[in-house]
């Protein structure tokens, strides 16, 4: 028997235990928009891997403190992973069927805040690595653990603890599990994600809001004027009009239009439930997906102006207001990017403020790079069917501390089923596919091990 027979047999061995471990962890509140409980979760993270034989820490920031642990396997490679223990505010607890920090299991699933977003994930490499310390004695390549404790709220300190500890987070591959496996049923592999900026745009040009026959024709108005602006930015086929805004977007490589090809995309499916028969594009599979992956975006989150409520208020408002993000990919700069928009809102509408909020940088891993194959096979053999290889996200997370710092390979392998209901009522984790997580990090610990001897 293999050291990796021996490890998948201990955690089917150990299934109950392992499953006791996560409602431990998800019975602890951990909300960073609050704070609530997030230390105090910290601690338990800490504790357990101490308990698996790793030595463990808790990193402090300016806001809510990280967890940091390590074993060291002389000669080894070395495997980073990544998680966050915090959570989303678990929002109307009437939608909830039950308590969102008492976990039940119901179908088969864990039901509780946390499950799989992202706690009940990134226990699945904690639970991996004291499989292998337990049956074999030893890891079979070095590990460190990076977990954050404000992913939920933007990962606002990450960056700068990285950058204060480059030495101690030195690693040849991070690896990471977070969302849903491919909705076909089969894991997926990302190789990148796109990155964010936030921003606000404010046009406050009268002193109240007027009676709108009495002054109408007389003073500007806000909602107007800003309505022509944001016309100036985006044209009706949805290509950003500010200049420079597509000029380091990075082309792509022949591999990943190769592997866009193998992607399951059902285009009537993916808009079902989202828009309405009959609206929109008509998206040829790979135009969509390429859009999704390679295009940054620019899209109004919200937009206000005046009277909303119920009944009519005749009025000129005072205030217009937009808010905004753009998803960036690489090479693009937040902060560049984030300067060509003010330069064209000053161009535009001189009297409007232009204001930054949060960001991250987009982040991309080759996926032609040995540890990416190793990986992209590890994850077939424990799976046994190929994974869906995915060149880049469309959503945004906090990747390119490692990649871009770091320089790092990242790569990404989630675990949790795709109607995990993370940030919604009744989120949840498939026991099965929380084992098969387990068993998939022990067959990537081995595989990376074995192949960069």
């Amino acid at each position: 028997m293999t050291s990796l027979d021996k490890v998948l047999s201990w955690i089917d061995s150990t299934r109950d235990e392992s499953i006791e471990k996560m409602a431990k962890l998800i019975s602890q509140p951990s909300v960073s928009s609050t704070g609530e409980g997030v230390e105090e979760c910290a601690k338990i993270l800490c504790d357990m891997l101490k308990e698996v034989g790793l030595d463990a820490k808790i990193m402090p920031t300016p806001g809510l403190p990280a967890v940091y642990a390590e074993r060291i396997v002389p000669g080894t490679p070395t495997v980073m992973f990544y998680g966050h223990y915090d959570v989303q505010p678990v929002g109307d607890l009437n939608r909830w069927d039950t308590l969102p920090f008492e976990p039940d299991i119901r179908n088969g699933r864990m039901y509780g805040r946390g499950t799989g977003d992202n706690k009940g994930q990134l226990l699945t490499h904690i639970i991996t690595v004291d499989g292998f310390i337990k049956t074999c004695g030893e890891l079979p390549c070095s590990v460190k653990f990076l977990l954050d404790g404000e992913e939920e709220s933007g990962s606002i300190n990450l960056a700068a603890l990285v950058d204060e500890n480059r030495e101690l987070l030195k690693a040849d591959v991070c690896y990471f599990s977070d969302g849903p496996i491919h909705y076909s049923g089969r894991p997926q592999v990302l190789f990148g994600c796109r990155g964010i900026i936030d921003a606000e745009i404010v046009l406050e040009e009268n002193i109240r809001d007027c009676h709108s026959g009495h002054y109408g024709a007389l003073i500007p108005n806000p909602a107007w004027r800003l309505v022509h602006l944001l016309s100036t930015m985006k044209s009706p086929d949805g290509r950003v009009l500010v200049e420079g805004y597509y000029d380091k977007v990075r082309s792509i490589t022949p591999a990943e239009e190769e592997v866009l090809k193998d992607i399951p995309f059902d285009v009537e499916g993916y808009f079902q439930g989202v828009r309405h028969p009959g609206t929109g594009p008509n998206w040829d599979p790979i135009d969509a997906m390429k859009a999704h992956m390679f295009l940054p975006t620019m899209t109004i989150a919200g937009l206000g102006s005046g009277h909303t409520g119920e009944g009519m208020a005749t009025i000129v408002p005072h205030k217009a207001i937009c808010k905004m993000d753009m998803r960036l990919v690489p090479d693009q700069d937040p902060d560049e990017i984030f300067d060509l928009v003010e330069k064209h809102v000053k161009k535009h509408l001189p009297e409007a403020k232009v204001i930054k909020h949060g960001k991250m940088y987009p982040s991309r891993t080759d996926l032609t790079l040995p540890l990416s194959k190793t990986i992209t096979g590890a994850v077939a053999e424990a799976w046994g069917t190929d994974p869906v290889v995915v060149p880049l996200s469309g959503a945004s997370c906090p990747e390119y501390v490692f990649t871009k710092m770091l320089g790092m390979p990242t790569v990404s392998v989630p675990y949790a089923n795709p109607d995990e209901s993370n940030h919604g009522p009744n989120e949840n984790f498939s026991l099965d596919l929380f084992i098969q997580g387990i068993k998939t990090t022990a067959y990537v610990l081995e595989a990376v091990a074995r192949n960069n001897k």
